[in-house]
């Protein structure tokens, strides 16, 4: 059957979804439907074109063996997915039947009653027995699952071998080491951090609160409870909060950057190290440092130790307004099979959420090697609620450490006043 895949005009779109009526139900009145036409969003990539191509191998192999049926991919903007998906909750008519969305995101729209559970489907799905465990739990609420995961991005420790020989330096080994190690640097080349490091940057420090057996919550569906003041959770924002001096990285510098800021001063030679993932690699390698740096995972506390990493990446799901169920969770299974997110590593160097696909892919790839060590070795996610996007849209954690690298507030208030944030947000949505 004639490959159809095609970009529907974001205008229209977005004026449809900009006047949809605030309803909501499920449209598809218990139909089922086995043809016509499967509307796909996926989100726009920096370069797009391989993750088409990609696309529309899999969409050219479920139209053909599904007489009748269409697929229409729509790319829309990362930025403002939570708006046009949310819209598209609110109106059936102009809903997609499959989306992409960011795992932070699942609890949100679970609670907003667009997804279909499709815990059944899942576990009868052949290759969902080697999801990785952390994949599989960003797309589970309560325990029902709620798409499948896509692709997975974790970070680790950059450095520039250049500045590393030139000092007689070895890659850190621990926490305590990577401290060291970034203000030695600093004395040594006033001109670079140590490491860039970002007050804005959550994911980057949150391995370092993880590492110190600290945690952002404690408890599970509506009834999480904020564990960001407690005793290990506080060494850990000591550790990360410890870095922003003029001994390593000028607060006054410092304290604004989020991660993309830091992978930039890395890119461009202004930092001898970073916290940056997988995704990041392009980035670096179209920056001064090309050619002059390498990534070892982020270490934990005890030497040789690996730092728990945040488990970011998307997942894909189907919505509970479909018309086309049956169709639409294949389309699913088929965009987020071995075969494709293979393809997709190939073309994007998104890391497969299967632990074997992801081995192979390491295998061939060498600079992947410490993000697959990351991965086997510990990841954790935010806490599954709903109330995450509200927390993190709130800026809570980035106040928290801005007010302790500012001086502002020691860690212990700092702290504490971002647990009661989080504890009203999580209240709110219990």
């Amino acid at each position: 059957m004639k490959l159809s895949v095609r970009l529907v005009a974001l205008a229209a779109v977005l004026a449809t979804a900009a006047c949809a009526p605030q309803t909501s139900g499920d449209s598809s009145s218990g139909k089922d439907e086995k043809t016509g036409t499967l509307r796909v969003w996926l989100f726009r990539e920096v370069n797009n074109a391989p993750k088409e191509k990609a696309v529309e191998s899999v969409v050219a192999g479920f139209e053909k063996a599904h007489d009748g049926t269409e697929v229409t991919v729509e790319y829309i903007p990362v930025e403002t997915r939570a708006e046009r998906i949310k819209a598209a909750f609110n109106d059936p008519k102009s809903a997609p039947d499959l989306v992409e969305y960011g795992n932070t995101d699942t609890a949100g729209y679970v609670k907003d009653g667009g997804l279909a559970d499709v815990t059944e489907e899942f576990g009868a799905w052949d290759e969902a027995k080697d999801t990785d465990p952390t994949a599989r739990q960003s797309v589970t609420v309560d325990g029902r699952v709620y798409g499948a995961p896509y692709f997975v991005g974790v970070r680790a420790l950059y450095y520039r071998t250049d500045v590393f020989d030139e000092l007689g330096l070895e890659p850190p080994a621990s926490q305590a080491e990577l401290i060291s190690t970034a203000r030695e640097i600093r004395a040594a080349r006033p001109d670079l951090y140590g490491i860039a490091v970002g007050g804005a940057y959550t994911y980057g420090a949150m391995p370092f609160l993880w590492a110190h057996g600290g945690e952002l919550a404690t408890g599970k569906g509506g009834s999480y409870a904020s564990a960001i003041d407690t005793p290990a959770a506080r060494k850990g924002i000591e550790a990360y909060t410890s870095l922003f001096g003029d001994d390593n990285c000028p607060a006054a510098k410092c304290a604004g950057m989020g991660g993309n800021d830091t992978v930039t001063a890395f890119a461009s030679g202004k930092a001898a190290m970073a916290i940056a993932g997988d995704f990041s690699r392009a980035a670096v390698e179209a920056g001064t440092v090309k050619g002059d740096y390498a990534v070892v995972p982020l270490p934990g506390v005890k030497p040789g130790s690996v730092a728990p990493a945040f488990a970011g990446g998307n997942n894909l799901g189907v919505l509970k307004s479909t018309s086309h169920r049956t169709l639409a969770v294949d389309l699913m299974r088929r965009l987020a099979s071995k075969e494709a997110q293979g393809e997709l590593f190939d073309a994007m160097g998104f890391l497969p959420t299967f632990s074997d696909v992801r081995q192979r892919a390491a295998a061939e790839e060498p600079f992947l090697k410490p993000f697959v060590e990351t991965l086997a070795a510990d990841t954790r996610f935010v806490p599954a609620s709903p109330a995450w996007a509200q927390i993190d849209a709130s800026q809570v954690l980035p106040t928290m450490f801005q007010e302790v690298v500012s001086g502002k507030k020691d860690v212990g208030a700092a702290a504490g006043d971002a647990a009661k944030k989080m504890n009203e947000a999580f209240g709110s949505v219990g």
